[in-house]
């Protein structure tokens, strides 16, 4: 079921990064306190990457309960461990090394230097084993082959892109299974590994994030009742809850009645 997206702005990438990581924290909390344990999808990029560097103030990082809370990541770029340019090196620094986490519930993708090889193939198989991962960690509850995320984080990129999943690429267009390897990226680097549309949608909430003027097209796009063939974005959305946060340069494109003041 489609849930209608709500839009927040805020005045520039930063409020929008704070103001997200305290709306990330009350969810992992209240997830916690219901069920005992939490799960996110995070996402990279320099949003991502900004909302977990908020999250590593003291007043958030003491609010969660760390070893209770279960991490998964929406893409990866398929390098070595420990490479730069990875989601997790990056979600590490940012946050992850600095907070009690159990190593055992922070599920990140396979690298190109696993045991599932560099090689296209390789990545086939990699995101078969990250599929096989989400399948084993489901329960009764879930109703599918992933768990449902208390909230998924995503990335709008300037193309309409979230994950790794881009705009008529073949991944975009898969219906039934969870993960995908994704060959010839139109960014680099070319292979990744991804979570396809149908796994997004089993998240309970899926929040969007995107500042910057170069996201104000894509914005409006996505927002626009536009096709996720063609707009990816477009078809990311939560079972509960869709969420758009935004900074005034990424929302200068939409109507004015689409968006809400920030205390929303």
């Amino acid at each position: 079921m489609t849930t209608t997206p709500q839009v927040v702005v805020y005045h520039d990438k930063e409020e929008m990064a704070q103001a997200a990581a305290a709306r990330l924290t009350a969810r992992i909390v209240e997830a916690q306190s219901a069920r005992g344990t939490a799960s996110v999808v995070l996402t990279g990029g320099r949003n991502g990457n900004g909302l977990l560097a908020a999250l590593a103030a003291p007043r958030a990082r003491d609010t969660v309960d760390w070893s209770r809370l279960d991490l998964w990541w929406g893409d990866e770029r398929f390098l070595p461990d420990g490479d730069p340019e990875r989601n997790v090196t990056q979600a590490r620094e940012a946050l992850l090394d600095s907070v009690p986490l159990d190593p055992a519930r922070v599920h990140a993708m396979p690298p190109s230097d696993g045991a599932y090889g560099g090689d296209p193939a390789g990545a086939d198989s990699a995101a078969a084993a990250y599929a096989a991962e989400l399948a084993a960690a489901t329960g009764p509850e879930d109703h599918g082959p992933v768990p449902a995320f208390d909230v998924l984080l995503l990335g709008v990129g300037p193309d309409t892109h979230v994950a790794s999943l881009f705009p008529e690429h073949p991944g975009v267009r898969e219906t039934e299974r969870t993960v995908v390897a994704v060959h010839g990226a139109p960014k680099p680097p070319p292979t990744r590994i991804s979570l396809t549309l149908p796994a997004i949608r089993a998240a309970r909430e899926v929040w969007l994030l995107a500042a910057g003027r170069d996201k104000a097209e894509a914005a409006a796009v996505a927002l626009s009742g536009a096709g996720e063939i063609q707009a990816p974005a477009a078809g990311a959305y939560g079972r509960s809850r869709t969420l758009w946060l935004l900074d005034t340069a990424a929302a200068a494109h939409l109507p004015r009645d689409l968006s809400t003041p920030p205390a929303s």
